[in-house]
């Protein structure tokens, strides 16, 4: 499971390189992760202090650092 983690978190941070700051909504959509293997992802990234996550106005957005 790990290795499938690092694996979709390399897939966020590609599509945030690419992209820009996204809201959620956006980055599952160019992603096509599901939406728990997202979260997991952005909690590895988080983790490892490579994304900032926002929440503005009941929406949250990610960009990387």
């Amino acid at each position: 499971m790990k290795e499938k983690i690092g694996s979709n978190a390399g897939i966020v941070w590609n599509a945030l390189n690419g992209n820009g700051e996204m809201n959620l909504k956006d980055v599952k959509k160019v992603t096509k992760l599901a939406e728990k293997d997202l979260y997991a992802a952005l909690g590895w990234l988080s983790r490892e202090d490579k994304v900032v996550i926002v929440e503005n106005e009941k929406e949250i957005f990610v960009s990387i650092i």
